[in-house]
C-alpha cells in the first residue's frame, strides 16, 4: 500500500470514533502496515505536547501510541480549547494563534489563516489541513483519519475541514460508527447517509456497531434490512467492552481509570486502600492525570463537586483548567476552598496540577485568559502567578522524591515560587504539593514515592504495588482495541476499502442535502 486510508466518522460525538480509529492503528501496525492517525480539526481540553513542542489532542497522541510512531502535529492540524460555551483558543500546528467565538470560526468566508482570527474563517484552515494530510500520506503506507461529530451536520458543511470535506479531498472511503447502547441506531445510519450530498454519499462504503450487548445473531436482521435499505454493509459489530474510552476528548469521563481497576486482580498491598477525591472544576483539562494514580491496586479515583466530598479523601487533587480564575470563583462558591484550606491547615494532602497549582499560590494577575487582573489565590503554597500572552509548551525531565520524572507542560501562566521544598518545577509546603506538569504520575517510581508519602500523611496503612507499569497498562488496552478489530470487523473488507477506496456504484439515498 502507498498513501491509502479510511475516514472513521460517527453518527454523533461519543460514538467510538476515537477508539475505533485508535484499533485499526494497533491492527494494522501488527499486520507490518506504516499507519498514522490524523484529525484535521480536534475541540478538546485534553491535550499533549509532542516532542517537537507542538499541542495536539491527547486522543490524537494516544492513537499515535496504538500505531507506535511519534505524535506531530501533522496529525491534528487545528485544536480548538473551549474557554466558555462561545469562544475557544485556537492552535494551529501545534501552537496557539489567539481567541475566537463559534460564530467567527464557523462562519464567513475566505482569509489566509493569518488573517483567520480577524477575518473568522475556518474554511481558510482547510488548506493547512490538507497539506498535513498529505504530507502524511507520502510518508505512510495507510493514514486513518477521525472524523468530528457527525458528518451530516448540515448547517456546518459548506466549511467542513474534518469530515466529508476532508474524504472528498483525499477520496479516501468513510465507515460511519454507531453506538448502539444508547439505541436508534439503525435510523442514525440511514439518517447520516440521507443528509449528506450524492458526492458525499459515495464515499459512505457502510458502517459499524459499536459497543453491542448479547446475542448477535437477533442483531443481523436488522443490518440485511439496513443493507437493502441503504445498499451498504456493515464492517464489523464490535460488542461493549468496559474501560475502552482512553483518553478521550472531553468530558466527565474517568478514562483509563475503570478499564485498569478492572485489569487489576491482585487485592491492595497494604491494609488500607487510599481514597482520592479530584475537584471537578470548570473547563477541566488533562484529567487524565490522575489515570496513572487509580492505576495502582487500592487506589480509589473519584470526581467530586462538593466540600462533602473531601472529607474522608486522603488526597484532594485540583486538576488543570482552562479557567484559573473561573475555577478559584467555582471553588470558593461551593465552599470547596474553605475544605481544601483546613485540610492543608490540618496537614491533610492536597495536589495542584497546573491551574490547580497556580489556584493554590498567593496571588494570580490574569490579563490574557480571564482579563480579571489581581485576584488572591488560597494562598496555601507561597507562589505568585503572571499569565503571559506566549503559552509555556514543553517537555521537561527532573527529579522528585529521589526517582527520575518525566512530564509535559501547557500553561499561560508563570509562576513565581518564593519559599517552600522544591518540587518538580513547583514547590511543596508541608502536605500541600504544586506543580505545573501534567503526566508526571505515569513515572511508576515517583508515583509509588508520592503515594507512600500521601499515606503517611494520611495515616493510612497503603502500600504502592511494587510492580504496577502505567505504560505496560496502556499497551494492554490499545492491543484490546487491537483485538476488538481483528476479532470483530472484516478486516479483509477494511484493508480493501483503505487500499482501493469505497466501492463503485453505491446508491443514492433520498433526499441528500437540503
Amino acid at each position: 500500500m502507498s498513501g491509502g486510508g479510511l475516514l472513521v466518522a460517527g453518527t454523533t460525538s461519543d460514538a467510538g470514533k476515537s477508539v475505533v480509529t485508535a484499533g485499526i492503528c494497533r491492527w494494522l501496525v501488527r499486520q507490518g502496515v506504516k499507519v498514522a492517525p490524523f484529525k484535521g480539526q480536534n475541540m478538546s481540553l485534553n491535550s499533549f505536547v509532542t516532542r517537537e513542542g507542538a499541542e495536539i489532542g491527547r486522543a490524537q497522541a494516544m492513537q499515535a501510541q496504538a500505531a507506535r510512531v511519534e505524535p506531530s502535529a501533522l496529525m491534528n492540524p487545528v485544536l480548538l480549547k473551549p474557554g466558555s460555551d462561545r469562544s475557544s483558543q485556537v492552535v494551529l500546528m501545534g501552537k496557539p494563534v489567539g481567541e475566537l467565538s463559534a460564530r467567527g470560526f464557523f462562519g464567513g468566508s475566505g482569509g489566509s489563516p493569518g488573517k483567520m482570527l480577524h477575518g473568522g474563517r475556518q474554511q481558510a484552515l482547510f488548506g493547512p489541513v490538507m497539506e498535513c494530510l498529505e504530507e502524511l500520506r507520502g510518508t505512510y503506507d495507510a493514514v486513518i483519519c477521525e472524523g468530528a461529530g457527525s458528518p451530516a451536520e448540515i448547517n456546518l458543511r459548506r466549511t467542513d475541514i474534518v469530515n466529508m470535506g476532508v474524504a472528498r479531498a483525499a477520496g479516501f472511503p468513510v465507515v460511519v460508527v454507531g453506538d448502539i447502547d444508547r439505541g436508534g441506531v439503525f435510523a442514525q445510519f440511514f439518517g447520516t447517509t440521507a443528509l449528506l450530498a450524492a458526492e458525499d454519499q459515495a464515499l459512505i462504503a457502510g458502517y459499524l456497531v459499536n459497543k453491542f450487548r448479547g446475542d448477535v445473531t437477533l442483531l443481523e436482521p436488522g443490518l440485511e434490512m439496513l443493507h437493502g435499505l441503504t445498499g451498504r454493509r456493515t464492517y464489523g459489530v464490535l460488542p461493549y467492552a468496559h474501560g475502552l474510552g482512553i483518553d478521550e476528548e472531553d468530558g466527565l469521563r474517568v478514562s483509563l481509570r475503570g478499564a485498569v481497576r478492572e485489569s487489576v486482580v491482585a487485592p491492595p498491598v497494604g491494609e488500607d486502600v487510599l481514597r482520592i477525591a479530584v475537584c471537578a472544576v470548570p473547563l477541566m483539562s488533562n484529567f487524565t492525570d490522575v489515570d496513572a494514580l487509580a492505576a495502582e491496586p487500592g487506589v480509589v479515583v473519584r470526581f467530586v463537586d462538593r466540600a462533602e466530598e473531601l472529607a474522608d479523601a486522603d488526597l484532594v487533587v485540583v486538576p488543570g483548567t482552562r479557567g484559573t480564575v473561573r475555577a478559584l470563583e467555582w471553588l470558593r462558591e461551593r465552599g470547596l476552598a474553605d475544605a481544601i484550606a483546613r485540610r492543608a491547615a490540618e496537614g491533610r494532602p492536597v495536589l495542584g496540577i497546573c491551574g490547580g497549582f497556580q489556584v493554590l499560590g498567593e496571588r494570580i494577575e490574569d490579563e490574557v485568559e480571564s482579563r480579571a487582573g489581581s485576584v488572591a489565590g488560597l494562598g496555601l503554597l507561597p507562589v505568585r502567578v503572571r499569565f503571559a500572552p506566549e503559552k509555556t509548551l514543553a517537555r521537561p525531565v527532573g527529579e522528585a522524591l529521589g526517582e527520575p520524572v518525566e512530564g509535559y507542560e501547557i500553561h499561560h501562566g508563570v509562576a513565581e515560587v518564593l519559599g517552600g521544598e522544591a518540587f518538580l518545577d513547583g514547590c511543596r509546603v508541608g502536605s500541600v504539593w504544586g506543580t505545573h506538569w501534567h503526566g508526571s504520575l505515569e513515572s511508576d517510581g515517583f508515583r509509588r514515592a508520592f503515594l507512600r508519602e500521601v499515606a503517611a500523611a494520611a495515616g493510612r496503612r497503603f502500600v504502592p504495588a511494587p510492580d504496577t507499569s502505567f505504560g505496560a497498562l496502556r499497551e494492554e488496552q490499545l492491543d484490546r482495541l487491537g483485538d476488538l478489530i481483528e476479532e470483530h470487523a472484516d478486516t479483509d473488507a477494511l484493508l480493501r476499502l483503505i487500499e482501493d477506496g469505497a466501492p463503485s456504484g453505491l446508491p443514492f439515498i433520498a433526499p441528500g442535502a437540503p
